[in-house]
């Protein structure tokens, strides 16, 4: 969490917003106060920000507002532009109330940002004579785009490097770069909607609102169902996790009911591996008869330490249950995720090639090429 800014800080904090207000009114006659485009574009900015995206690696959110204020700049000028950006945040503050201190550096920042970024675009067009019929034209929106983007992010990434006590180069690597392709494509946007709207007028900027309020509502939606989606991923992963862990906690109890067992599967899955490298088998099959060669035998858990320590003469009822091992050991196995294959190896692993093998008496041509391995 960001530390509280001193005083002075606050103060300087203040300043700025008195001279963004001054600078505003000095570059007010320059503006376009067009006030069907500017009711358009502050109610996407508005709406863009109270319906902002959380990415979920850090407190960046994914918002329309920042290209709306830039069409605004350019089309609007700085003031409107400004004016657009300071209401944005407002109302945004109305709705989720967050601290003061976070209130007062956004609207530093998007006063400044539009107000900056815009005197300097309608200069460079006024002294160097480019018209919006122009290509150039629309490659200085593409300019402006970038110069807007690069003073709101020192501003606000300044500001929290500052109060959190970071580098300011950590904060770019984090928060900037990954967002780059994003910015980037929004940057084609802008150029995209300037051209539009200098061929075809308000209508454009309408549907250029609907489109790009549509467009962040998916990208949320997106964003949501992959977080939800890496979510159940890790729960899957951590069950799976304690149930293997689980697997391991039957095996020990059985290797403390009968050492024999635990030295036999440990032989079997090493004598295994080596058989299927032998046999011209790829790694992940000779990986699958290496583990169910570990877990072969846990079936054996449901016998009785009379039949598991092999001190009395077995009857046929006894073989009845030791004929069961194989089937408990692959119901056992194949209930965890990803062990389904190790499941059907353990089944078979008592069958013949003659077809008197058990549980099922499986024909040669039917058992699984890693139970014979077994």
């Amino acid at each position: 969490m960001p530390g509280r800014p001193s005083n002075r800080v606050v103060t300087l904090e203040l300043a700025a917003l008195a001279a963004a207000v001054a600078v505003a009114f000095w570059s007010n006659g320059e503006s376009n106060w067009d006030l069907p485009l500017l009711g358009i574009l502050l109610a996407t900015s508005v709406v863009g920000d109270l319906t902002a995206v959380d990415t979920p690696t850090s407190r960046v959110k994914i918002s329309s507002s920042f290209l709306t204020i830039v069409t605004a700049t350019v089309f609007l000028g700085a003031t409107p532009a400004a004016l657009i950006g300071v209401a944005t945040i407002f109302a945004g503050w109305l709705r989720f109330r967050y601290a003061a201190t976070i209130l007062l550096i956004n609207l530093v920042t998007f006063a400044w940002f539009p107000l900056l970024s815009g005197i300097a675009f309608h200069a460079s067009l006024q002294e160097i004579g480019i018209a919006q019929t122009d290509s150039l034209f629309y490659l200085c929106v593409f300019g402006l785009f970038v110069i807007a983007l690069a003073i709101d992010f020192i501003l606000i990434a300044g500001y929290f490097s500052y109060a959190e006590g970071t580098r300011f180069s950590a904060k770019a690597r984090r928060a900037l770069v990954p967002l780059l392709p994003s910015e980037l494509a929004s940057a084609l946007l802008a150029v995209g909607v300037a051209y539009l709207y200098v061929q075809f007028g308000l209508p454009t900027v309408a549907l250029f609102a609907v489109v790009v309020i549509v467009f962040q509502y998916l990208i949320g939606a997106l964003l949501l169902s992959q977080q939800r989606a890496d979510e159940l991923e890790l729960r899957a992963k951590q069950l799976a996790g304690f149930q293997v862990a689980l697997l391991s906690a039957l095996l020990r109890t059985l290797d403390l009911r009968d050492r024999m067992t635990a030295r036999h599967s440990a032989a079997v899955a090493r004598y295994a591996r080596e058989i299927a490298a032998a046999a011209g088998l790829s790694e992940e099959e000779q990986e699958l008869a290496h583990t169910a060669g570990l877990l072969h035998d846990i079936g054996k858990f449901i016998l009785p330490d009379r039949i598991l320590k092999g001190d009395v003469e077995l009857n046929e009822a006894d073989w009845v249950e030791i004929r069961k091992h194989p089937y408990e050991g692959a119901r056992i196995v194949s209930q965890i995720d990803g062990y389904q294959p190790v499941g059907d190896v353990i089944l078979a692993h008592h069958e013949r090639l003659d077809g008197l093998g058990y549980p099922l008496g499986l024909p040669a041509e039917e058992i699984p090429m890693l139970s014979k391995v077994l």
